[in-house]
């Protein structure tokens, strides 16, 4: 049910769950996890009375801390890794383009079974626009999906790619960095406590010296840095990621690393001797966003240069305190490539393209759909359609366009599709748990991070 005005909202909550205070007090757990809490993310999510939306997500956000499951930051996790007292695994940081609430539950499932370590949930600043999920939104949904599930404990929520977009920020610098410092302010207030810094794309490989070239990369991230910490709650460091090489382009080098950072930290300094820095860095060593498509539609095998994600992950923890460096662009890559990732140090990997092509081409997926939301690709998106790609390879690249327009019909499949797919999806994070080593390291959650009570505003529905 989607509750289009506050007397639905409250009537429906009338006898599982109390407002007190600032706060509220559960009722009925079971019915909370059976059925409102369906309701009540389906609201935040498509109820047309942005007010009731506003009132849902507060719900959600006050019944899951109050069921002991909070936002957190993983910066104790990445700075014990960085004294090299944790170490042998790597954290995955997963982007949920599509079923959102249905996909974080298989996500829980599977990483309960498991008693898993570290899981991040992300989302990235281009994903928000063509998914049409805001930061609150995906919040919620990652919420809703712990509380239905059972989950209790962190959750760690990640801007992914907070990306200067090179062109805008030539032709107006100022206003493109407004714009991520607002998306910066607008995920952090709807609890992402981890934020991945990407000013990468503004290196300049023209310049004579590798620090010239990293110039305004370094600067950028410092100032981005800055206003994170402007901005962080009371008791948090947020978790902040830098960028040395744009994902697709030529591999990164050491060199590369230690003039990006020399010059963060000067940089840093400058607004503030104590400011905390990044905690990881993200490097290029072989893989694309979404993975290359061959002619009929297929991925491209693509070879990492391990010893260079080796070598970056080990001076940036030796030399710089840092959690190691992440690998973007791997969730298309061959099954037998992920135990490499914990073998050679990699602090975090994203993973995002690999489910999406799992929705899509489950057999569950109702192929009538999948025909419409082809349709609609090739006749709203045909400028995107290179001269030299198939219909296929025109296809796997810009479906993941067409998830915000269909993102209605997604979320009401029937529930035995949904199910099915997420079933689908628990086996495929369960395989990743175990090749990344975070089966069975739960105790590394429990040993480092510990809940932190951030104030939230009671919604003008409530109040009164």
């Amino acid at each position: 049910m989607i509750f289009e005005n506050k007397e639905q909202l409250k009537e429906k909550c009338e006898k599982i769950i109390k407002l007190d205070g600032q706060d509220v007090a559960i009722l009925d757990e079971a019915k909370l996890k059976s059925k409102l809490i369906d309701d009540l993310i389906y609201t935040k999510v498509f109820s047309a009375d942005k007010a009731t939306q506003e009132a849902a997500c507060w719900l959600i956000r006050r019944a899951a801390r109050e069921l002991g499951i909070f936002s957190a930051t993983i910066q104790p996790i990445y700075e014990a890794m960085g004294r090299k007292e944790v170490q042998g695994f790597t954290v995955p940081a997963i982007n949920i383009r599509a079923i959102t609430y249905d996909v974080a539950q298989a996500v829980f499932r599977a990483a309960m079974k498991a008693k898993a370590g570290p899981i991040i949930f992300e989302i990235a600043r281009s994903e928000i626009d063509y998914t049409r999920q805001r930061p609150a939104e995906y919040a919620c949904a990652i919420k809703a999906a712990a509380i239905k599930t059972g989950y209790k404990g962190p959750v760690f929520l990640q801007g992914d790619h907070f990306q200067i977009n090179a062109k805008k920020y030539a032709a107006d610098s100022a206003k493109e960095t407004q714009t991520v410092k607002n998306l910066i302010w607008e995920a952090i207030d709807a609890g992402f406590y981890n934020i991945d810094i990407d000013t990468s794309t503004l290196v300049d490989l023209s310049k004579a010296t590798v620090k010239e070239q990293q110039a305004t990369n370094y600067t950028l991230a410092a100032e981005l840095t800055t206003m994170i910490r402007d901005l962080e709650p009371e008791g948090i460091t947020v978790s902040v990621g830098g960028e040395i090489g744009e994902v697709g382009g030529k591999n990164s080098t050491v060199e590369e690393l230690e003039a990006f950072m020399e010059g963060y930290l000067e940089e840093l300094k400058k607004h503030g001797a104590s400011l905390k820095g990044i905690s990881k860095i993200s490097v290029q060593t072989g893989t694309t966003h979404g993975g290359v498509p061959l002619a009929d539609g297929t991925v491209a095998k693509v070879k990492i240069d391990f010893d260079v994600l080796e070598k970056l992950s080990e001076v940036a923890r030796s030399s710089y305190g840092l959690a190691g460096a992440v690998q973007h662009g791997a969730s298309t890559l061959p099954d037998e490539a992920f135990d490499r990732f914990p073998s050679v140090g990699t602090a975090e990997i994203h993973l995002a393209t690999g489910f999406q092509n799992m929705i899509y081409e489950s057999k569950k997926f109702p192929g009538d759909l999948r025909e419409k939301i082809y349709k609609y690709i090739k006749t709203n998106l045909k400028d995107e359609w290179k001269e030299k790609d198939t219909e296929e390879q025109f296809i796997y690249k810009t479906r993941k366009k067409a998830l915000g327009p269909f993102k209605l019909e997604l979320w009401h499949l029937p529930a035995a599709t949904r199910d099915g797919i997420g079933t689908e999806l628990e086996k495929q994070f369960s395989f990743l748990f175990e090749k990344l080593k975070i089966a069975g390291r739960k105790d590394v959650v429990t040993e480092y991070i510990s809940p932190v009570e951030v104030p939230l505003d009671l919604p003008a529905v409530f109040k009164g």
